[in-house]
């Protein structure tokens, strides 16, 4: 062509959460019974939304304003109810100006690595969830900029790393969390979160935090929220409904800032955020009018909390099946609905296999692994695919330099999951003596 029309960070443009989907259906043609444990979807792992939900959206659904656009920031009667939820917890006070919908957020992810400027980086955990790190090192035409998560502290991070990273690269203009995180299901401690605000505040940074799974949380203590400890920094949290009811089709999420006018960068950020909402029009109107009739429906925390007991027992099942392999760390996850298995360093190497009784299957793997640049996890997660068929996420799909997988904890039947434990670790054990 005339001139190159090739984002020159395109090639970093991958999701392994759906990509590996293109190669497990390659081999369910196959003949290979595909077991789905890559994707975060409660209801397709057969998760039911409560009739009293469903009776919600069918209210909403006759409501002639649902079938129209909606303001740009969004339904003023679902920001308020938010704003109030807000309020009540105590911490950062906000008005319902200072909430704005998105089309999932996906789409607010994007939007807030496109407005920001690209030689302002925002310091992210690793692993971390890769739409994140994805869009902040493409939109910054660099490489992300990375503190680690530690799965031999509980996947904890070093605050020190974190202030050096800070110090290192005086590019970094915010920092970013995910609480509860995917896809390690670490929770954070209140009181790591608000050393992490004081250093931004030390720094003149901005925090965001990522509170998807804020309800989702089976720790045995309350997920504490950035607006409870943010004091007079600037930030704003993520939040949505794709988890929680769960509707992951529903695309609604939200941004709640706080301490807008604490900066005047910062407040023309949150101005330029809402001008690029305002070129698309409007985040999808349905969804939000629901939220103010589900979220305070005497009904929904018990909603919630069956829902967490019921991860709390999976997470537990995960943690004794991989009990006491070597090899590997296994941390019992304490929020969100994903777990981890990371192999320890010089745990992989080029020449393990599975077994693999599939002609077809054995063929396809042959093809993966003469790819001299494929990780060692993704070695690893393509021998187990064709072996068993069951398809995980590799670990450094998350912007992680440690080896290893991520699965759900959404397996609803309770002899299917204990297979899929179970042949876990004897797949993970069987690859690690193979060679």
């Amino acid at each position: 062509m005339r001139c190159n029309i090739v984002h020159p960070q395109a090639a970093e443009l991958v999701y392994e959460i759906r990509r590996i989907v293109e190669d497990a259906k390659r081999l369910e043609k196959a003949g290979v019974e595909i077991t789905w444990e890559n994707i975060g979807d409660p209801v397709a792992k057969g998760e039911r939304v409560p009739e009293w939900i469903v009776e919600h959206l069918i209210a909403v659904a006759r409501d002639n304003r649902s079938w129209g656009y909606s303001p740009s920031k969004g339904m003023s009667e679902s920001r308020e109810y938010l704003a109030s939820l807000n309020n009540a917890r105590g911490g950062a006070q906000i008005s319902p100006e200072s909430i704005y919908f998105f089309n999932g957020l996906g789409d607010a992810i994007s939007k807030l690595y496109r407005c920001l400027n690209p030689g302002a980086r925002v310091l992210s955990g690793s692993p971390s969830y890769p739409i994140s790190g994805t869009y902040e090192s493409f939109c910054a035409k660099q490489p992300p900029i990375c503190y680690h998560l530690d799965p031999a502290r509980g996947w904890l991070p070093d605050l020190v790393e974190i202030r050096a990273k800070v110090k290192e690269n005086p590019q970094v203009a915010g920092i970013q969390i995910t609480n509860p995180d995917n896809p390690t299901g670490l929770v954070w401690p209140k009181e790591l979160i608000q050393e992490v605000v004081e250093l931004a505040g030390e720094y003149g940074l901005f925090v965001i935090s990522d509170e998807t799974y804020h309800r989702l949380s089976f720790s045995g203590r309350e997920t504490a929220l950035l607006a409870q400890v943010i004091g007079g920094v600037p930030g704003f949290a993520l939040k949505g409904i794709s988890k929680e009811y769960p509707w992951p089709g529903s695309r609604c999420g939200w941004m709640e800032f706080y301490n807008e006018e604490s900066a005047p960068e910062f407040k023309r950020y949150v101005r330029t955020l809402l001008d690029a909402k305002m070129l698309e029009v409007c985040a999808t109107t349905q969804p939000q009018m629901t939220i103010p009739r589900v979220m305070a429906d005497p009904r929904y925390p018990g909603h919630l909390k069956a829902r967490c007991a019921a991860y709390g027992a999976r997470a537990k099942e995960f943690e004794e099946a991989f009990r006491g392999l070597a090899g590997v760390h296994a941390v019992k996850p304490e929020g969100a609905f994903y777990a981890v298995v990371s192999f320890e360093q010089g745990a992989l190497n080029a020449g393990q296999r599975l077994n693999v009784e599939n002609a077809e299957a054995r063929k396809f793997l042959e093809g993966v692994l003469a790819d001299k640049n494929l990780s060692q996890d993704k070695r690893f997660v393509f021998n187990l695919l064709a072996a068993s068929g069951i398809c995980v996420v590799p670990l450094t799909g998350f912007h992680s330099q440690l080896p290893g997988f991520r699965m759900t904890l959404l397996e609803q039947d309770d002899s299917r999951r204990a297979r899929i434990y179970r042949t876990l670790r004897e797949k993970v054990e069987e690859y690690l003596q193979s060679a």
